[in-house]
């Protein structure tokens, strides 16, 4: 019963809102809707304030009050994650107001909502991109910006998701036996992100593709493209001599070298033969 009695007075409440913001909303006492915009902003209803916000906004434009009306309204949206419109009004915040104090804050704000729109790393990454270039233009335009080491610290959370994705369609290829598509995605994955913490592990599985390409192929071009696999490895051994995973490519190393002579004297033998 109780329940009941709960159910039906949110309900009550639930119509008494809706009507008083209908009597708001209908108002033509511009200065009465822009005083209940500000109190729904400040209770944190974003959408009532919102839509008033929007509806008072020929009325507020050009008086000392547009501009903190203006920054409310883009923040409106980004609070209810509608960030795609959000970013737009951050953008001409700073478009329509080149000399406010708040103009650093929404140049950041719009940065940032394309960073709350980069999706998982399987997805298109075009708004991951745009946030790294937007925090880029950031940091040269405000250099002494307390929020230069954010704006730094989320490109880097960027580059790890597209170093990331990169990885992945590498790995793909290799699991699908591509093993020439597989080394040369992964030794691009390497020259993409020189100063990642896993280089030396992508230099690795450049090496393991190739050795891979080269068991497969016909035998006539497996002593070049065993060859392809030495130079990866002495490439890996100068520029990564204190890896982990030195042991396992100067394995590879050996077995390809081992095969390249057992393939000779084969070559060689069967000339004498002749």
């Amino acid at each position: 019963m109780n329940r009941i009695v709960v159910f039906l007075l949110a309900a009550v409440l639930l119509v008494s809102c809706s009507n008083k913001f209908s009597k708001v909303l209908k108002s033509k006492d511009y200065e009465y809707k822009y005083k209940m915009a500000e109190q729904y902003y400040a209770k944190k209803d974003y959408t009532k304030a919102q839509v008033l916000f929007e509806d008072i906004f020929p009325y507020v434009k050009g008086t000392a009050r547009y501009e903190d009306m203006y920054y409310k309204f883009a923040y409106s949206y980004y609070y209810q994650n509608d960030f795609m419109n959000a970013e737009n009004l951050f953008k001409s915040f700073v478009e329509n107001f080149p000399n406010s104090t708040k103009g650093e804050e929404c140049d950041y704000m719009r940065a940032y909502c394309y960073f709350r729109q980069s999706p998982k790393i399987d997805l298109d990454q075009t708004s991951t991109n745009k946030t790294m270039q937007l925090m880029q233009a950031f940091i040269n335009t405000h250099p002494t910006s307390t929020r230069v080491q954010e704006a730094t610290d989320i490109i880097d959370k960027c580059r790890e998701k597209l170093e990331a994705k990169e990885f992945k369609s590498a790995q793909l290829y290799y699991n699908l036996g591509f093993y020439k598509a597989a080394a040369i995605a992964f030794g691009n994955v390497s020259d993409n992100f020189p100063d990642s913490k896993k280089a030396d592990e992508y230099k690795l599985q450049v090496i393991k593709s190739y050795f891979r390409y080269a068991e497969m192929s016909y035998e006539e071009k497996q002593i070049e493209r065993f060859q392809k696999v030495i130079e990866e490895c002495q490439d890996f051994s100068d520029r990564y001599a204190d890896s982990k995973y030195l042991e396992e490519v100067n394995k590879l190393k050996l077995q390809s070298t081992n095969y390249i002579k057992n393939q000779k004297n084969e070559q060689a033998k069967k000339a004498n033969e002749r």
